[in-house]
């Protein structure tokens, strides 16, 4: 495995994003032509089809807004135990303000550049895209989804 960057940190899981997601389009798509050749004999058993599809298809989606807003939720607490374990009482005050995406950013700064940056954040509203962008020193994460 290579070393993590900005260029590189994105992941992919491949069973969901193209074959669970994909197979669940699928069906959808198929439920509605089925449901559109044999309208007739079926009138009731189509849209019902095409109503399990949508739902299937819906859950995996907030199946994976469920785990990545609570992935969002533990990298917020881990990063504000680093930064309160970094910098003084005093800059933690200021450093109170940070949002979640700009901590779900800050994951990838080395210590020495946190304080900094996280700073620099606050002051400028710095999304998340910009955090990531201003990182000299990347500190992987290669546990994330």
């Amino acid at each position: 495995m290579s070393t993590q960057s900005y260029k590189n940190h994105s992941r992919w899981d491949v069973t969901y994003h193209l074959f669970v997601l994909l197979v669940l389009l699928l069906n959808i798509i198929a439920a509605g032509l089925w449901y559109g050749t044999n309208r007739a004999g079926h009138p009731w058993s189509g849209p019902w089809a095409i109503l399990v599809s949508i739902v299937l298809f819906l859950l995996a989606l907030k199946t994976r807004l469920y785990a990545t807003t609570l992935q969002d939720r533990i990298i917020r607490l881990e990063e504000r135990t680093r930064i309160a374990s970094i910098v003084s009482p005093s800059e933690l005050a200021e450093l109170e303000s940070l949002t979640t995406p700009q901590l779900v950013g800050l994951r990838f700064a080395s210590n020495p550049e946190l304080p900094e940056l996280a700073r620099r954040a606050v002051r400028e509203n710095l999304t998340c895209k910009q955090i990531k962008e201003a990182i000299k020193a990347w500190r992987p994460d290669n546990e994330r989804v």
